[in-house]
């Protein structure tokens, strides 16, 4: 049966597309329009997870206006990344794409256990550690004294969750890109980057490895947020033998993330890194899941 992606904006063409066996599908993709007074070089972090690359119906190639030669690589993370240089003067980037969704909500494991230091494995050892955003030496006090003498394991990373999720005042206007996981905690308000962020140094106090991921999460299947989409954050958590999904800012399990980029923190995964001046005129994300047409 043919079908047509959501269209809420009203200025994006209708993808042709089938319906998966199962799940469902969702569009997503961004435009952004820069306004530069030199030629500008780029390092973008823009593309979806090779993780989910199997599940692309559409692949979300990115298209510039003017085109210029764009070149990708692999970060020492693993994240899919690609540099270019914007000319003088206007500038567009734009990815438009579409992913299958085994439409599950995030994986919840009461069981799962928190590993001892000694037995991790060695890749997870460096989301131990502080890092540009995530001051472990200044919160390890405040995160013993907190969580310190409750459960372990899940328990202890939702607990980790709730607490931050009532202490952060979420508000687009409190957005600061410099804001660390202590100004996070001390001034009480942020967007999600900086309640993953208090989340991750609080888990990393625990001993309990965390790292910071970034990608779309539209509002599937939940009532409609009255603000502009933007692109989320929120962490994962070693426990047991595996990575787990939280979410301190939602707090509650989610249908339809797409991954694009994993990292020690938000430095890792700056979705746009400018080498010059420049002016971001225009900024629009989507991520909306597919509906008969």
């Amino acid at each position: 049966m043919q079908l047509q992606a959501q269209n809420p904006s009203g200025n994006r063409p209708p993808f042709p597309i089938q319906r998966p066996a199962a799940g469902l599908q969702i569009r997503v993709g961004f435009e952004m329009e820069y306004e530069c007074p030199a030629p500008t070089p780029m390092i973008l972090a823009l593309n979806i997870h090779y993780s989910r690359s199997g599940d692309l119906v559409y692949p979300d190639h990115l298209i510039t206006r003017p085109s210029v030669p764009v070149t990708a690589y692999r970060d020492l993370f693993g994240n899919w990344c690609s540099r270019l240089v914007a000319p003088q003067g206007k500038f567009v980037m734009r990815t438009d794409a579409l992913i299958n969704d085994a439409g599950f909500a995030d994986v919840v494991a009461m069981h799962a256990m928190q590993v001892p230091v000694e037995y991790l494995p060695e890749s997870t050892l460096v989301y131990l550690l502080g890092s540009r955003y995530v001051e472990t030496d200044q919160l390890a006090d405040i995160a013993w004294s907190h969580f310190g003498n409750g459960p372990t394991g899940w328990a202890r990373v939702q607990a980790i969750c709730d607490f931050v999720h009532q202490h952060i005042n979420f508000g687009y206007q409190h957005a600061r890109r410099t804001r660390t996981a202590w100004e996070a905690y001390r001034e009480g308000q942020g967007v999600c980057r900086d309640y993953a962020h208090l989340a991750i140094a609080f888990c990393r106090c625990m001993n309990i490895p965390a790292r910071y991921c970034t990608g779309y999460l539209g509002d599937i299947r939940i009532p409609q947020v009255p603000a502009p989409m933007d692109f989320a954050g929120w962490f994962e958590a070693y426990l047991g033998d595996r990575w787990y999904t939280f979410d301190a800012r939602n707090n509650t399990p989610r249908i339809g993330r797409v991954l694009m980029a994993r990292g020690r923190d938000a430095c890792d995964v700056a979705l746009i890194s400018t080498f010059g001046p420049n002016i971001l005129q225009r900024f629009e994300v989507w991520a909306d899941e597919v509906v008969p047409g």
